[in-house]
């Protein structure tokens, strides 16, 4: 039975200080329960620890408010923790005091001056939203990440964020203009670079302000030649309280280089002025295979040496790992499997120009550089000139740090030393060296990075669980440590200290004391993000091994148990789920909310808390769902019934997590884009099937789970069911139910229609008798229950066009699919109906004739989820429309008819876009068989993602995701320009919302088809 799991109220809630905060003005969002600590408590680090709460400001006078309301005596003993993106590798943001997320509402662009080309930004602007909002002008922000798509500007500036490109465009502080900053006593102040005169003005006053730029001119003016020798010469030098570039080269007093990189230690970010820099006229890549990674490294400074632009390195296991990603589709043609195999490395090779000449000439000279057979081990390379091709190679790129956790088994490459930097030259020594240091202690290790400055991510395979592997963070920490002093480099060249802290007074030397000093200028009592970087005292820094693994959590859980729901504990928090771009299908809810409980990640933490909570308890909860599929439903009854009554039960954890998971919209963008595969829906059903083991369902979840089953007793009383779903009063009811946006039942229906064209339903032992030759031309049409009963005209036209091409068409039989079942945890029954349905299938199969499902996510369902199912894997796929047309294109273009002149654009299904990324390749090669060019339009989901957006709680939602992405497609169409929709869910929503009937690619083809 599984048990109630008990919360507990943070210790921020329960001091009285989120009341406090409110009675002082505080506008924002302040959370302090345990579903909110518990995402809080992990980043794409190893470490896990929670935190007392989470506030999100709505502006500076929130950060204000609360810096103020901090310094009140009752709360003395409260710090807080600013945090970005929340993917720092190495726990900077992690806390067991406060965190201040300004990413939900401090994320608006202020202002942008193409003139001077200077932006005005608030923290939580997410870098590739500011860079889209200055294309128009011909600009961008430059400090190239590969967590860009929601690495915040204020989580850049607390990190001094760099990566590919820096030795051209430096690091986020070579753009910082100005910082809106606010202390920890509640004052306010733009810092930008001062002239002698005003700091002298600055320097004199007898505030904190005054005190922070005396501190810091004053180490800077007694310490000059101890900087001088102490900051190695790098092109990633020691990022925060940079005390070597206090003077900019004009001599101006900046004290931007002591807060670029401090990890909000010294104050919170409120605002940016950044410098902006022109685009790139002309950009292209060329990719170089090598037979061997340290051949590879040694090349690289050769190519550096060229002046390019930058110059990335990918080793075999990463280039491994990308092969079986949904980028390799868009980008394999780039690297080809030479005589000797596959390459067990490659150099990325950026160039930039102003003009075409000036790139071919760019490219002729790294050509020539390497064409002179130099290096043996070179094997050939590719180059990518189009805006689309080198995109997406940099995708690649950018998914390497992601696609290193997707391995099977514990043993997975993890962040603690994966950002060393050393001089360039000493590059291909030093990884040798750190080469041997790894497989000495018998590890495996993915390696990727910026050899053009000497960065190279290199992340040893662990299992955290095990106590051995544990000890290995100490060692292998200590021994990389040293090797970067040895070859004259730092052991944080891009991810910042954070818990690695502890070697911040080993590398500063006798400066640390100056680092001290300005901690305490700035917080004298340690209350901003205390142990990282400086303590203002004597008070100790974060150690490696003082801060708890999530390997323990894991360890409680177990492995078995960890595989058996669907990679959730194996998120390793890189958070590509946080992508704020709404043409990303990946993930709505967060897209919509802005609530980081409400993606991948969050629903993927808050299931891992809750396996760990059972095992604690001593609950397998794979032999509690073995028990109540075996005992059902009625059996669980009467106690579903008390514990839903039962007052105790309303602080259960489980609850907390059931909520998250309710706005899950189960497209599955998630289990085909997270680099590590994480599937929500997966193991969401499986929680849900528990969940309501303990507790009462909602009435609505009975009416959609029988939904394939009841739509043929709707279609017989089809105006009763009209008037419930067309009228207000029904409207009503229906939401008393929990259902809304209920479609209309057509007056036609597939059974009548399919009869007077002689279209049979396909029967396995007749289909045996017929001869084979005969068989080839019989495709059979798989309806699902849904498009067969609300838009009968789609399968209608797939049966016309068949004909048309030559094909003798059948229809499947009615049958459940089960996807509603599943969806919403009803696995027992979806296990019944998937071995049914797919024994049906498989005899249909085994006969020779093809089957051709209608509907994206209801015919992948018979790929993914019946995976499952033992019993329930037909040997031969439902293919999707695509898929049968592009094998059949000499038929569909013999019964071409004229060329249309109109604009033909499609809007995918989102499980089709991210679990069938080839499928969308396809439609654009039949389209263009028949002389059309087709435009797959980039846009994020509909909102309405099965039955979804027609659940009452989820309608808002719904409704918002269809405004952000889908809205203004459909508005554009008309007559002459065609926007199609392949999902029947997606026809549903536009026809709902804008009164706008998508057609399906299967008509408009059947009527271009003579």
């Amino acid at each position: 039975m599984i048990p109630r799991l008990t919360s507990h109220l943070a210790p921020a809630a329960s001091s009285g200080f989120f009341e406090r905060l409110i009675e002082a003005g505080f506008t924002g969002d302040a959370e302090g329960r345990s579903a909110a600590r518990t995402v809080y408590a992990t980043d794409n680090s190893i470490y896990q620890l929670e935190p007392a709460g989470i506030l999100f400001p709505k502006d500076v006078e929130d950060l204000k408010t609360l810096a103020k309301v901090l310094c009140e005596p009752a709360f003395s003993g409260m710090t807080i923790t600013p945090r970005g993106g929340g993917t720092g590798t190495n726990g900077q943001s992690l806390t067991s005091g406060l965190v201040v997320d300004c990413s939900r509402h401090m994320n608006k662009i202020l202002e942008i001056d193409p003139v001077r080309r200077v932006a005005r930004v608030e923290a939580g602007v997410v870098k590739d939203q500011l860079n889209r909002a200055l294309k128009p002008y011909g600009l961008f922000f430059a400090p190239e990440l590969s967590t860009s798509n929601r690495a915040t500007i204020g989580g850049m500036v607390s990190t001094d964020a760099c990566g590919q490109g820096s030795c051209l465009y430096g690091k986020t502080s070579n753009h910082v203009l100005g910082l809106r900053v606010v202390l920890i006593d509640g004052s306010e102040w733009w810092s930008r670079a001062l002239s002698e005169a005003a700091l002298a003005d600055i320097v004199e006053r007898k505030d904190r302000i005054g005190e922070i730029h005396r501190t810091v001119d004053g180490i800077a003016r007694e310490k000059r030649e101890r900087i001088e020798v102490v900051f190695p010469k790098l092109n990633r030098y020691m990022t925060g309280y940079d005390l070597a570039h206090i003077r900019q080269p004009d001599a101006r007093f900046d004290l931007n280089a002591i807060l670029c990189g401090s990890e909000g230690t010294l104050a919170m970010i409120a605002e940016a002025e950044l410098n902006l820099l022109p685009l790139p006229a002309h950009a292209a890549l060329i990719n170089i295979r090598y037979s061997d990674f340290n051949a590879a490294l040694e090349d690289a400074r050769t190519l550096t040496e060229l002046k390019v632009a930058s110059v990335e390195t990918v080793d075999e296991k990463v280039l491994g790992l990308a092969k079986k990603d949904i980028v390799w589709n868009d980008i394999g043609e780039f690297f080809p499997d030479d005589v000797t195999g596959s390459a067990n490395g490659i150099n990325i090779v950026e160039i930039l120009a102003d003009d075409e000449a000036e790139m071919e000439r760019k490219v002729g000279e790294v050509i020539a550089a390497f064409d002179n057979g130099s290096n043996p081990d070179r094997l050939g390379y590719t180059i990518a000139r189009q805006h689309h091709e080198v995109e997406a190679i940099w995708t690649m790129r950018k998914r390497a740090v992601g696609l290193l956790g997707n391995v099977d088994g514990p043993v997975r490459p993890v962040a603690f030393v994966e950002d060393t930097a050393v001089p360039p030259e000493n590059l291909a020594a030093y990884i040798r060296e750190f080469r041997a240091l790894l497989d000495g202690a018998g590890l495996s290790y993915g390696m990727f990075g910026h050899v053009d400055v000497g960065v190279l991510h290199v992340r040893p395979a662990l299992d955290l669980t095990r106590n051995d592997h544990s000890l290995l963070v100490r060692q292998i920490s200590d021994d990389v440590a040293a090797l970067t002093k040895k070859y004259g480099g730092v052991l944080w060249g891009e991810h910042g200290k954070g818990v690695r802290s502890e070697y911040v007074p080993e590398f500063f030397g006798d400066l640390y004391p100056c680092l001290q000093e300005i901690k305490r200028a700035f917080d004298p009592q340690n209350r901003l993000n205390p142990g990282k970087i400086a303590s203002p005292s004597a008070e100790p820094l974060w150690k490696i091994d003082s801060v708890p693994l999530r390997g323990e959590t894991d360890r409680v859980i177990g492995n078995d148990i960890r595989v058996a729901f669907d990679n959730a504990a194996y998120c390793n928090g890189n958070g590509a789920c946080f992508d704020f771009d709404e043409t990303s299908p990946m993930c709505p809810s967060y897209k919509a909310t802005r609530d980081r409980r409400f993606s991948p990640k969050g629903r993927a933490a808050l299931m891992r808390e809750w396996l760990r909570l059972l095992a604690d308890k001593g609950v397998d909860p794979r032999a509690e769902a073995r028990r109540l599929r075996r005992h059902g439903w009625l059996a669980v009854l009467p106690r579903r019934i008390l514990n839903s009554l039962d007052p105790r039960n309303r602080a259960d954890f489980s609850h907390e997590v059931r909520e998250v998971m309710d706005t899950c919209l189960a497209c599955k963008a998630c289990a085909g884009q997270c680099p590590v595969k994480v599937s929500v829906p997966a193991f969401r059903s499986k929680f849900l099937e528990l969940y309501y083991s303990r507790y009462l369902r909602p009435l609505k979840d009975p009416l959609v789970a029988a939904i394939e089953t009841t739509l043929p007793w709707a279609r017989r009383i089809r105006p009763l069911y009209n008037l419930a779903a067309d009228t207000s009063l029904g409207q009503r009811l229906m939401r008393c139910a929990g259902l809304t946006a209920l479609p209309h039942l057509p007056k036609t229906t597939l059974q009548a229609a399919t009869a007077q064209l002689g279209i049979a339903t396909a029967v396995p032992e007749v289909l045996d008798k017929l001869t084979a030759a005969e068989r080839q031309h019989i495709v059979v049409f798989v309806p699902d229950a849904f498009t067969a009963s609300f838009d009968p005209a789609v399968v209608l036209a797939a049966i016309k066009l068949a004909q048309k091409m030559g094909f003798s068409p059948l229809l499947a039989a009615p049958h459940v699919n089960g996807k509603a079942l599943h969806v919403h945890g009803y696995l027992g029954q979806f296990e019944k109906a998937a071995r049914k349905t797919a024994s049906y299938l498989q005899r249909l199969a085994e006969s020779g004739v093809t089957l051709v499902g209608i509907d994206p996510s209801m015919t992948l369902a018979f790929r993914s989820e019946y995976k499952g199912v033992p019993a329930a894997k037909p040997s031969a796929s439902v293919l999707l429309p695509q898929e049968w047309l592009s094998a059949n294109l000499e038929r569909l273009t013999r019964s071409a008819a004229s060329v249309s002149d109109k604009r033909y654009q499609l809007l995918p299904h989102c499980t089709e876009r991210t679990n069938a990324p080839v499928a969308l390749a396809q439609w654009k090669t039949i389209f263009e068989a028949l002389q059309i060019e087709l435009e797959t339009i980039q846009a994020g989901c509909c909102g309405m993602a099965g039955t979804f957006g027609h659940e009452t709680r989820n309608r808002a939602i719904s409704e918002k995701l269809y405004a952000m992405s889908w809205a203004d497609h459909m508005a554009a169409t008309s007559d002459e320009a065609i926007v199609m929709a392949t999902g029947y869910s997606c026809r549903s929503q536009a026809k709902a919302i804008d009164d706008v009937r998508a057609p399906h690619p299967f008509e408009v083809l059947e009527r271009l088809v003579a």
